[in-house]
């Protein structure tokens, strides 16, 4: 979460994370999805179903092409038939595809195609406050990385473990990547196992 309104994916369990810190899921006005993969979108479903029935305020989606028909298809698997009957007239939702660069509940963006698998993913770069957040989601450490994270205030970046890791980054990796933006503050996620100098902890708040 960045600046209390803008959500960068949603892993599960992302409602009960929002209460222990006891930020207000009402708040979030955009949401920017990196990729459809479970664990970046299966907490969204009792996130949603608080919009639905507890905090009815407009909410934007941006992400990858396709993705009211993803997100649309997990709120029916998640609801069943009450879902389009019931609770979909009362979601005040908008879905955008990311685009090279765009504006978003009033949040200044900028995507770069990353390197994941066959899915891939889309990085984001945020601009809140006059700083620059650069959000990889999953990724491997090619090219486009760089360009994501140069220039930013702060880079939250996967490494996701040691030695060579199928389409993620790993700790290597995230070292050599470090280095070469030196005048970025990296903080580091996704590690599966183990820890690296720079990784998140758990419900880990930051100023910037």
């Amino acid at each position: 979460m960045v600046d209390g309104r803008v959500l960068l994916d949603g892993g599960a369990p992302l409602l009960p994370h929002m209460h222990r810190l006891g930020m207000d899921p009402g708040d979030i006005q955009v949401v920017f999805l990196t990729h459809f993969h479970g664990d970046h979108t299966l907490g969204l479903p009792p996130f949603v179903l608080h919009r639905v029935f507890v905090d009815r305020r407009p909410l934007t989606f941006v992400g990858p092409s396709g993705v009211a028909e993803h997100l649309e298809k997990l709120w029916e698997v998640s609801w069943g038939a009450d879902w389009k009957r019931v609770m979909r007239p009362q979601f005040k939702v908008k879905y955008v595809t990311a685009r090279t660069s765009g504006t978003a509940a009033r949040i200044r963006y900028e995507s770069v195609k990353l390197d994941h698998g066959t899915m891939g993913s889309n990085g984001y770069r945020i601009h809140v406050n006059g700083k620059i957040v650069a959000y990889s989601g999953d990724t491997e450490p090619t090219a486009p990385l760089d360009k994501l994270v140069n220039g930013a205030d702060v880079a939250i970046v996967e490494a996701t473990g040691p030695g060579d890791v199928f389409s993620h980054m790993s700790w290597e990796a995230a070292r050599k990547l470090r280095k070469r933006h030196p005048h970025t503050r990296f903080l580091f996620n996704h590690v599966y196992s183990g820890t690296v100098t720079g990784a998140v902890k758990d419900l880990q708040v930051i100023e910037v």
